[in-house]
């Protein structure tokens, strides 16, 4: 596999900036345990760095990131679905708790958990096309990736309650208004505005930073922990059977509450 064949590709810029973007367009960037495993040793790579002060995390110009991927997801008992949350909250926990500030990208969909690792960066900036759903009921299935933490403590309860339960699509302009993002660019530019912000942080002092985010973090670790378990006993549902089913042979799914 060639570097730019990795499911997530690593650059910096000046020294002090990592990038991490998701590589798999072909799958818009879902989930796949080859991209979680990437991002896991790419970010602990960048942890190890204390040369990195800041990290981009984007999708590429077209899509974030469809979130899970549904194809993986297989009714393996309530040990295996646990189990399958050891490497994604790794990841959550070593974003969220990072010494490092961390900038999403975000240009086309963020979608399920695709919207929750954008939710995870500390600053997030969006095309002015882009698009935010927590799509999680469509498959029978609750947030996850920390969104139950993240989504609330930027819109409140009242919205994060619209956002989480409704399932309804949310544009980033809406999505700036409600504080769910911190801005909007021209489509194709986020990137570039979010390496800007990045580079920004160069001029203050990293222990600062570190103290904040992690007060910030308080309460994830309550999250994740209710998460795991809720979200491996929703996998064994007929509902999520139903869900995955749909949503793979592209049709409306009929739940019955099992």
């Amino acid at each position: 596999m060639s570097a730019t064949d990795s499911p997530v590709l690593i650059e910096a810029r000046d020294g002090a900036v990592a990038i991490l973007t998701l590589n798999e367009p072909a799958k818009r960037n879902a989930l796949t345990p080859a991209i979680r495993l990437a991002l896991a040793e790419a970010i602990d790579r960048i942890e190890r760095d204390p040369g990195i002060r800041a990290v981009v995390i984007t999708g590429g110009p077209e899509m974030f990131s469809a979130g899970g991927d549904l194809t993986a997801m297989q009714a393996d008992g309530l040990a295996g679905g646990r189990e399958r949350f050891r490497l994604l909250h790794g990841i959550v926990r070593a974003i969220v708790k990072s010494a490092k500030p961390y900038v999403a990208a975000v240009e086309g969909w963020a979608a399920g958990a695709g919207f929750s690792v954008a939710l995870l960066c500390d600053t997030i900036v969006a095309g002015e096309g882009a698009r935010f759903v927590a799509s999680f009921p469509k498959v029978g299935l609750v947030a996850d990736a920390g969104l139950l933490h993240t989504l609330p403590a930027r819109v409140g309860q009242g919205r994060a309650r619209q956002i989480l339960l409704q399932a309804s699509p949310v544009g980033a302009p809406a999505a700036l208004a409600m504080g769910m993002i911190d801005e909007v660019v021209q489509d194709g530019t986020a990137l570039a505005r979010a390496i800007a912000l990045a580079r920004s942080f160069e001029g203050l002092a990293p222990l600062s930073t570190a103290m904040a985010k992690e007060w910030l973090a308080r309460g994830i670790d309550e999250v994740l922990d209710w998460e795991r378990s809720a979200q491996a006993a929703l996998f064994q549902t007929a509902d999520h059977h139903e869900g995955k089913a749909a949503f793979l042979e592209k049709r409306r799914p009929t739940f019955q509450g099992r």
